[in-house]
Order: structure tokens, then sequence, then C-alpha cells
């Protein structure tokens, strides 16, 4: 489209690369700040910063708490001075001891205490017996045994003791510690052989039938011939015939 253009300049190919022309992240990234102590920029050298503060309250010259207590008008500078009240409430619970009584007491026996009184003798059980001289009785000695290989005070005569045989210098003797033939295993010859056929007795096994369900004799229908002929074979009851009777005989 023609447009009229304001001057000699006109639109064209610019000569070399233009900014304009390709895509920036733009703003994205802020240069730190070089004021106050926060994100301060690193390369850039900081200044001492101060800080305000609050000014403090007055003193206060009187601490109490003020009238915010409630004093009753009982209370006095000597003290609390009421009228007696009176109360209604259950009846408090009274442990009560247990004391002995006039029965637990057996006067008695306190006559023997203070007035001289005769012996008196009393039954009672026996009492265990003490024994004084404790010896060993006859079972408890040992006597040292006179036969035998192993004797106190006797000698011993010779003993001989029956042992199995001691294969220690004979032929049956290894010597050399070696596996015989029946440490090792036996390898099958299938191993390093062609293996030879195998045949096993199983059970008889089915043959391979048609197992669609066939129609039987009892299917079919013979009588039905009506299908393919006219009529079915009927039989009927005729008169008797005399076998002297002499048959038509037609010339042709």
């Amino acid at each position: 489209m023609y447009r009229a253009w304001v001057g000699t300049w006109k639109p064209h190919r610019p000569r070399g690369p233009v900014m304009a022309q390709f895509t920036s992240p733009g703003p994205k990234y802020s240069i730190p700040g070089t004021t106050g102590y926060l994100k301060h920029d690193p390369t850039k050298k900081q200044a001492p910063a101060y800080t305000w503060g609050r000014a403090k309250p007055p003193a206060k010259e009187d601490c109490s708490p003020g009238p915010c207590y409630h004093v009753g008008s009982s209370t006095t500078r000597t003290g609390r001075h009421v009228a007696p009240g009176y109360t209604m409430c259950g009846r408090p619970k009274v442990t009560t001891e247990i004391t002995p009584g006039p029965g637990d007491y057996s006067l008695e026996k306190s006559k023997n205490h203070i007035y001289k009184c005769a012996p008196a003798h009393s039954m009672s059980f026996r009492h265990e017996t003490t024994d004084v001289d404790i010896t060993p009785g006859p079972d408890a000695y040992t006597v040292p045994r006179v036969m035998g290989p192993n004797t106190a005070y006797t000698a011993a005569s010779p003993c001989y003791s029956m042992k199995w045989r001691s294969k220690l210098g004979l032929c049956e003797e290894d010597l050399c510690k070696t596996p015989g033939p029946a440490a090792y295993r036996k390898t099958e010859l299938d191993v390093y052989k062609t293996r030879a056929p195998k045949y096993t007795i199983g059970t008889h096994s089915k043959p391979i039938e048609d197992e669609t369900v066939k129609p039987g004799p009892a299917d079919y229908y013979i009588g039905k011939v009506t299908l393919t002929k006219p009529q079915a074979p009927a039989v009927s009851f005729g008169i008797r015939h005399s076998k002297y009777t002499t048959p038509l005989i037609l010339d042709t």
C-alpha cells in the first residue's frame, strides 16, 4: 500500500544488527542498592549506619497498685473484726481407737507377782532332745578296695583288658590318607556319550476321535416313506381263495 512519507526517510533494511530485533530478559535482573545496610551492593563501600530508638518512659515515683483492691469494712488496723457466724454441714468423721476393755485383764495372774505362792506344775509337750555325741555310723566309712588295679595299700595283680584291633603297622593302614574309589561320585554315561533311548510304561492313551454328537438308530423314522414315494405300503384283509379254483388266464 502506498503511503506518504514525511521527509526524506523511507523504510529500509538496517545495515547492522539492532538490539530491538532480539529478545532480552528485560528488567528481570535488579542491581543491589548502595543505601542502607539490607541487601547492600557488596562491590561498593558501605557507610556506617545508625538507628533511632524510642525514648524511655519517665520513672514512676509511686509504685503502689492504686485503688484496685477492695478492702472490706470488717478489716481494721488490728485485724478482722466480725460477729460469730454459724454454718450447717455434715458431722465430721471421728476415728475411734480400739483400746482394751475390763475383760482383757486377768487380775488372778497379777497376784503371783505381788504375793508369794507355792510352785505350780503344768503339762506341756516333750521338748526335742539334743544329741550331745553325734558320731558317724558304720555306713559312713568307705573301706578301700583290695582287689583290682587301683588298691590303696596292697600289691595289685596284673590286669588285662579286651581292646579292638589296631590298624597301626598293618597292611590295612592308610599311610597316604587318600580317598578310595567309593569316595568319588559315579558319572552317568549320558554325560559323555550318546544317550540311549528310554522307554516308560504309561497309561493307555485314547485315540483321537471326532467328539461331535452323531444320530443313532432311534433318531431315524423308517415309516415316513412319503417323502420319496407317493404312498406307504398298506396291508388289507381279503377273502380266502380255494386252491382248486382255476386262475384267470387272459389271452394276449
